[in-house]
């Protein structure tokens, strides 16, 4: 009875330890496990933390790195502006070897009719045969203008600085018609070999009068922005000046020329110039 006894309380003591051995070692693996399925989800949250955070950099880059639509307008305006500064700088230089080489023709070709109009000016009256006059260029630049003779010596002395007029009185007896054909007008292709003139542009005024229509006219020093020239719009459209309302209708035209200076407009008023020769339309 003892034994058997004794027997029983082993096997109790053994199956209560054994389950206590169980349930200690599957806490353990819980604990493990929880352990182990914390930590490899930690580089899973991880790596979905850098994804939204790559997600929203990007984001940010791609609206920062979108050209805004006022951005856009910026570049293409800045653009057109380079494009039709080229193109003026480059019709400019291109006007000035025409100038040149215009200029070198036109003294050649016409070298027979100025040695004639020269013996013509000095049997017909007294003085010289060219006559030098200070005028405006661009910029207000002044520099002296050369034409042949057409008045007589001294003509102004007793009035002063005045507008050329129809069957003006100071006129020597050939000076109408070298003006009528604008034979007096052609030493100044020499202007133009100078840099002081081109061959299309506004006419150079005197000092004085430019001072006066300064004052009296809106806009008028925008003339002045270009080389003035032998011929112009105004000159092949309209008439000699003589009062200030025929001034400011030249000013129209000249700042019209400026606006619309190309090739072809050039061109043009040189065909123009030609008619106006032929025909003495407008002629002082």
């Amino acid at each position: 009875m003892k034994n058997s006894a004794k027997r029983i309380n082993l096997g109790i003591t053994l199956l209560v330890g054994a389950t206590l051995c169980l349930i200690a070692v599957t806490k353990a693996e819980a604990t493990v496990s929880f352990v182990k399925s914390e930590d490899s989800a930690t580089p899973v949250v991880q790596d979905l933390s850098k994804t939204r955070t790559s997600i929203a950099v990007d984001s940010k880059d791609s609206r920062s790195h979108a050209p805004e639509p006022t951005t856009l307008a910026l570049i293409g305006g800045s653009l057109i502006s380079m494009i039709m500064s080229f193109l003026r700088r480059t019709y400019f230089l291109a006007k000035r070897a025409v100038d040149v080489t215009g200029a070198a023709i036109g003294l050649i070709l016409l070298s027979p009719l100025l040695l004639i109009t020269s013996i013509l000016i000095k049997l017909t009256s007294k003085g010289p045969i060219f006559y030098s006059q200070v005028r405006v260029g661009k910029n207000g630049k002044h520099f002296e203008i050369y034409k042949f003779r057409t008045m007589k010596v001294d003509a102004e002395k007793g009035t002063g600085p005045v507008w050329a007029s129809k069957n003006d009185n100071r006129l020597t007896p050939i000076g109408g018609i070298l003006r009528k054909a604008r034979i007096d007008e052609i030493p100044q292709f020499v202007n133009v070999l100078r840099g002081d003139m081109s061959l299309v542009g506004p006419r150079p005024e005197r000092p004085m009068f430019v001072e006066q229509l300064k004052n009296q006219i809106s806009g008028y020093e925008k003339r002045l922005d270009v080389k003035p020239g032998i011929t112009g719009l105004a000159q092949v459209w309209h008439n000699y000046d003589e009062t200030i309302e025929d001034v400011r209708k030249k000013i129209k035209y000249d700042v019209l020329y400026i606006r619309k200076a190309c090739f072809w407009t050039d061109v043009r008023i040189l065909l123009r110039t030609f008619k106006v020769v032929f025909t003495g339309a407008g002629a002082r």
